[in-house]
């Protein structure tokens, strides 16, 4: 009977002492931040990384839009900021987490630089959330939308860049030359290609307003075919 009530005391200490464990390493947590914390900082990052997104959407104005870059900027604001709300004002951790983060290497080349701002962006817009400055996020996120919008629209208003890619004969050189003149703004030969089946000429040629380009070039004597490719150019290059 003794042995019965000590092994029933023991197995009631452990419980105990389990329970306590338990209860203290809960209290440790919720003591830092709280489920309702975690969800409004998820569901704040959410709404600004969708923001961010349509933004970039708006004043993307590339070849080719990617959805998936879209995504991504949405997913980097939604994991910077617990990311953040871990890190805390812990100092040992924070610097754990830059070590950690400086031998990762990214294999996926970034075409525009822009697309990287957009990244840095979302990524300073989660460590904001993560850190609890709501109100500097807000200002922040609105205040870099209506300038980056108000610098689209000014870029807009400059003349789409295209490349008019030719296979004509020799003879019609000066024709093509001439309707060149009277239909595009602006024009710069790329390259040139000769053969003994003919000629092949690509030409930068930037457009205030939509006009038949191409129908112009088929008109011409001499000239086989015509393509008209969008292409992203830097002024002056």
């Amino acid at each position: 009977m003794n042995s019965i009530a000590l092994l029933t005391s023991t197995t009631i200490d452990t419980s105990g002492v389990l329970s306590n464990s338990w209860s203290d390493w809960l209290a440790g947590q919720m003591s830092s931040f709280t489920p309702l914390n975690v969800a409004a900082v998820l569901l704040s990052g959410l709404v600004i990384g969708i923001l961010i997104s349509l933004v970039y959407k708006k004043t993307y104005h590339g070849v080719l839009y990617s959805p998936n870059f879209s995504m991504t900027l949405i997913m980097l604001t939604l994991v910077t900021a617990p990311v953040t709300m871990c890190i805390g004002s812990n100092v040992a951790l924070s610097m754990g987490m830059v070590g950690a983060l400086s031998i990762v290497r990214f294999r996926t080349a970034v075409k525009d630089p822009l697309d990287t701002c957009y990244m840095f962006w979302a990524i300073t817009m989660g460590i904001l959330l993560g850190a609890g400055q709501y109100l500097i996020a807000l200002v922040v996120v609105i205040g870099i939308s209506l300038i980056l919008l108000l610098l689209s629209y000014v870029r807009f208003r400059n003349p789409n860049s295209y490349l008019l890619v030719l296979h004509y004969d020799p003879d019609a050189e000066g024709a093509i030359m001439d309707e060149l003149k009277n239909m595009v703004r602006f024009y710069r030969l790329r390259s040139k290609t000769e053969s003994r089946n003919g000629a092949e000429m690509t030409v930068e040629v930037r457009m205030d307003r939509r006009s038949d380009l191409v129908g112009g070039m088929l008109d011409i004597d001499g000239v086989h075919d015509a393509t008209l490719v969008a292409c992203q150019t830097e002024a002056g290059s």
